[in-house]
């Protein structure tokens, strides 16, 4: 029997939730596959949201082609023509559930996923599928974050809460929001050997300009993403709570520029000879 996901996405599509996932490419998000891909390559990208780092994968597979996959019809149309204004012809864009991917065995040279497995109820069946769908000799590639792991200056209380709230809300709705410690064990229990997994683990860091943007993002998905919804109602915070952490994202950013930063950790997992 064919199995379909059970966890809900954390954040949603809101517009404060999509404008920060637009600002992904190829090369702040997947930089660690770049130097393995060739030009005839077959790549899926799971969770593909909207397409910014798909369509860069495809504009390097000119021989070859990219498929992306979002479980969300209407943010794939916001991919589809992005694809069309970058005049992509080797893209294509399909609805599916990585739980139960709609390819045969095999099929593909890479399989790759940017911040999915952490919102899935069943994290090694994934990479399961994964897997599956990978060529032998090719590469399943993810890139997955530590919600833990993220520390920030200034560091005022309500920012302390947001982050508490986000696990809570996170792991009510089925995932695991510090995904990315887990990925090599995952892995192992999915079906590689450890010797066959390479996992590495970065961080990215926001100051300036970026930190501005990343926190104006979060001021208004404190209060208008899934992630504001779910927190309050399944009695974890109120409005007035939530709106509180709005505004102190808001003074967050009016004082980054210059004089604070935000600092996030992720694990990377590489797997070539699949």
């Amino acid at each position: 029997m064919s199995k379909s996901e059970q966890a809900t996405y954390s954040h949603g599509h809101h517009a404060s939730v999509i404008s920060t996932h637009a600002r992904r490419t190829a090369a702040n998000s997947a930089q660690f596959l770049l130097p393995h891909i060739q030009p005839h390559f077959k790549i899926l990208d799971l969770g593909c949201g909207p397409g910014t780092i798909t369509a860069d994968l495809a504009a390097l597979v000119p021989q070859g082609s990219v498929t992306g996959m979002d479980a969300v019809e209407t943010i794939l149309e916001q991919a589809r023509s992005l694809a069309s204004s970058r005049g992509l012809t080797n893209l294509t864009y399909q609805t599916g559930d990585a739980n139960n991917l709609a390819f045969g065995d095999r099929e593909f040279d890479v399989v790759f996923c940017h911040q999915l497995v952490q919102h899935v109820q069943d994290p090694v069946g994934v990479l399961r599928e994964m897997k599956r769908v990978c060529k032998q000799g090719g590469i399943v590639a993810a890139r997955e974050g530590d919600y833990a792991s993220f520390v920030w200056h200034p560091r005022p209380p309500e920012l302390d809460r947001w982050g508490q709230l986000y696990q809570q809300v996170a792991r009510a709705n089925g995932g695991e929001p510090n995904a990315g410690r887990f990925m090599p064990q995952w892995t192992r229990q999915a079906g590689w050997k450890s010797e066959d997994v390479t996992v590495s683990w970065n961080s990215w860091c926001f100051t300036g300009e970026g930190a501005r943007t990343w926190a104006e993002s979060w001021e208004g998905r404190s209060l208008h993403s899934d992630f504001a919804n779910g927190a309050v109602q399944k009695g974890f915070a109120t409005q007035e709570e939530l709106e509180e952490i709005s505004k102190a994202w808001k003074r967050w950013s009016l004082g980054s520029v210059g004089e604070g930063g935000y600092e996030g950790c992720e694990d990377r997992i590489f797997i070539i000879g699949n």
